[in-house]
């Protein structure tokens, strides 16, 4: 028998499972020998692959539903603390999902929740848009995490082509290791009505920033902007057809160098502004 095991582990399986091993047939085909000499790992893999098919047929009536308003709110920042509470823990653990998936599985936890107040779920925040929001409580929940902090690692070649096919927007890795950061690895994340991917980077110290990527909707301001949340800031902007909010809690100066840093390896023709001139507001 050919010994794989070395290079064969669950995180390859799985990848074999949901096909993302299709563009390196060696790889494969490498997973695939492992399983024809190993029953009990074969097993395991149908397995998931028969849970991932019966999870599809039973959510997929529900995919078309609206998101309920109170997660909504949630997703926006606008709910209580203990709410809060509860779906940064969701969300590391990974079930918030899309649409009305996510009302099938937490509908339950808000109809019995005690009323938080009044919630004005369709309106952005005073401070900037929602999707900036969402950028900033999506670093806020997968910064402090010393595990799991991402779902794919830097070191696996697919992460751009995996994150650039679910959010259908060409994703970079951007090198700062220039500014002292190296790159840690990125997820997927829900948002809104459509998906965004986060890439996560950390310095010598373990500081941690993070890049979200999107595609922007038609009316969203392209313009270079700064806020401040707490100790955390964010520089966003639209460039090249994809919105980019770099967040971190570091000073201004030093934020401002990544953003522009970012910016140069991802130049957009003709923006409305540049790091530099957001700096000044």
């Amino acid at each position: 028998m050919t010994n794989h095991r070395d290079a064969i582990d669950d995180e390859l399986l799985s990848a074999w499972v949901d096909g993302e091993l299709d563009a390196s047939p060696e790889q494969r085909q490498q997973v695939e020998a492992w399983l024809r000499e190993h029953p009990q790992d074969a097993a395991r893999v149908r397995q998931w692959a028969a849970d991932r098919d019966a999870l599809r047929e039973r959510l997929a009536p529900l995919l078309g539903e609206p998101v309920p308003p109170r997660l909504r709110a949630l997703v926006l920042g606008q709910a209580e603390p203990a709410q809060r509470r509860w779906l940064q823990a969701a969300m590391a653990a990974g079930l918030l999902l899309t649409g009305g998936v996510i009302g099938a599985l937490l509908g339950r936890h808000w109809r019995d929740a005690e009323p938080a107040g009044p919630l004005a779920a369709a309106s952005a925040p005073a401070n900037g848009s929602g999707w900036v929001q969402r950028a900033a409580y999506a670093h806020s929940v997968y910064v402090p995490e010393p595990r799991h902090a991402v779902e794919v690692k830097a070191q696996e070649e697919h992460l751009a082509r995996w994150l650039t096919r679910r959010i259908d927007l060409p994703v970079k890795l951007f090198d700062l290791r220039d500014q002292g950061f190296e790159l840690v690895g990125g997820r997927l994340l829900p948002d809104g009505p459509g998906k965004s991917a986060q890439l996560m980077y950390q310095d010598a110290q373990g500081t941690r920033i993070t890049v979200y990527l999107r595609k922007p909707d038609q009316a969203t301001e392209a313009a270079f902007r700064y806020e401040q949340q707490g100790d955390v800031g964010l520089f966003y902007w639209v460039e090249a057809g994809a919105g980019y909010a770099l967040v971190g809690a570091l000073p201004k100066e030093r934020l401002l160098a990544l953003a522009q840093e970012i910016y140069r390896q991802h130049p957009a023709p003709g923006a409305a502004a540049t790091p530099a001139a957001a700096a000044s507001r």
